[in-house]
């Protein structure tokens, strides 16, 4: 885990670390649902909203904000480990993803769409749509409900020399669990080497370690809400080939352009402050000198300091027990899963998830119930369950926080 030093560092760096401006103090584990936002993200923010002046303009200040967009582009490539391909920003990453997905489908080869029943609906339901539009076959991947992922050996079994898109959770937002993206990508190339993948890294992005470069892949979207910033925009990488497709655009207007309209340059700038933010925490725990190792290794230290809370959620810390070990609970996904990624979900039999939300949000602990609804019923219907309780961490989260929520859920057993 981070030093105590180190992690209130890290915590100084965020906004309402410890209290809500509408509730007063509390413990922050709803991440899945938004992370907490850099103190610097607000500033920039506020900055560049006051600023009347546009892009594309000759005067110091459109020049000033072109330069803005591409340093956040940069950024944004050493972020993602794309040396290829290009960056843009869109209203959400879920407007992204149905947007990649439009043209990914009407602009590929003939061929069924392949997905999985463990993705969130903005890529099933993108997915589902644009297939049915363009005549094709949406097959879906069953997901093993009990470890709550779906493997390459289960997309080889449903991919064939004809598939034309595929779509790819990074992690779920409902189980934790991160998927083995390379090899799940292998085993679709194996049989579909044209075939054009869309991966969701929605709820991975937080948690750091991501490589464009080594999964070979077209498309990839975050919601950088997710990951520190702010509201109100998505980020997508798309591959030079997808950028060769009947795109939508201006008549007359350049080719292979996937941005609409005048650009928000306070969402590029606030980027550039989360990257810088991962380049920071890479020099607090590595000695790496190239800017990109910083930022994978910051990912890494996030990876341990994360598994070590959720291992202290599960088994209990001091004399508090752990959720493993509270009678009446279970947990989706398993309990020693390699694959969970800063988050547990559980339920508890006899006792309604939405009590035990509100009970713990009594006690300043905010966490979060999923629904089997459009959003988790892929997971949640399967294991027979109307709801489940959502313990989302990140990594500036404490042992002391997993502490409180132990003791709490103690006394309500």
């Amino acid at each position: 885990m981070f030093s105590d030093s180190l992690l209130s560092e890290i915590r100084a760096r965020f906004a309402h670390v410890d209290d809500c401006p509408f509730q007063g103090p509390r413990v922050f584990f709803e991440n899945a649902g938004g992370a907490l936002t850099l103190n610097s993200v607000v500033e920039t923010s506020t900055r560049f909203a006051a600023i009347p002046d546009n892009q594309g303009r000759d005067n110091p200040a459109a020049h000033a904000l072109v330069a803005t967009i591409n340093a956040a582009k940069a950024d944004m490539a050493t972020f993602f480990g794309a040396s290829s391909g290009q960056f843009f920003v869109g209203e959400s990453g879920t407007e992204l993803t149905f947007r990649l997905l439009r043209a990914m489908i009407l602009g590929a080869r003939s061929g069924p769409v392949l997905g999985a029943t463990v993705e969130h609906p903005a890529s099933r339901s993108a997915a589902a749509k644009w297939a049915d539009v363009s005549g094709r076959d949406h097959i879906l991947v069953p997901h093993d409900d009990a470890t709550g992922l779906v493997t390459a050996e289960a997309y080889a079994a449903q991919v064939s020399q004809d598939t034309a898109v595929a779509t790819i959770l990074h992690t779920s937002p409902v189980t934790g669990m991160a998927m083995d993206l390379p090899a799940i990508v292998a085993a679709i190339r194996a049989k579909a080497p044209d075939c054009l993948i869309f991966v969701d890294g929605i709820q991975h992005a937080s948690h750091g370690r991501i490589d464009i470069d080594s999964y070979d892949i077209d498309g990839y979207v975050i919601s950088p809400y997710k990951v520190f910033s702010r509201h109100g925009y998505g980020i997508a990488w798309v591959s030079d080939r997808v950028s060769k497709l009947r795109l939508e655009g201006l008549t007359g207007g350049p080719e292979e352009n996937w941005e609409f309209g005048t650009r928000d340059t306070g969402a590029y700038a606030t980027f550039s402050d989360v990257v810088g933010y991962f380049d920071w925490l890479g020099t607090q725990v590595s000695d790496a000198e190239d800017r990109r190792a910083r930022i994978l290794a910051a990912g890494a230290a996030i990876h341990d300091h994360e598994k070590a809370l959720t291992d202290a959620m599960l088994h209990g810390t001091g004399n508090l027990p752990g959720l493993a070990e509270l009678p009446g609970v279970h947990i989706v996904g398993g309990i020693d899963n390699p694959a969970r990624e800063g988050l547990v979900s559980f339920w508890r039999e006899g006792v309604p998830s939405e009590d035990i939300v509100a009970a713990l949000n009594a006690q300043g602990i905010r966490t979060h119930t999923r629904k089997a609804d459009h959003y988790s019923g892929n997971i949640l219907d399967p294991l027979g369950q109307p709801s489940c309780i959502r313990v989302s961490m990140c990594h500036y989260n404490s042992l002391a926080e997993v502490a409180a929520f132990l003791a709490a859920m103690k006394d309500m057993s």
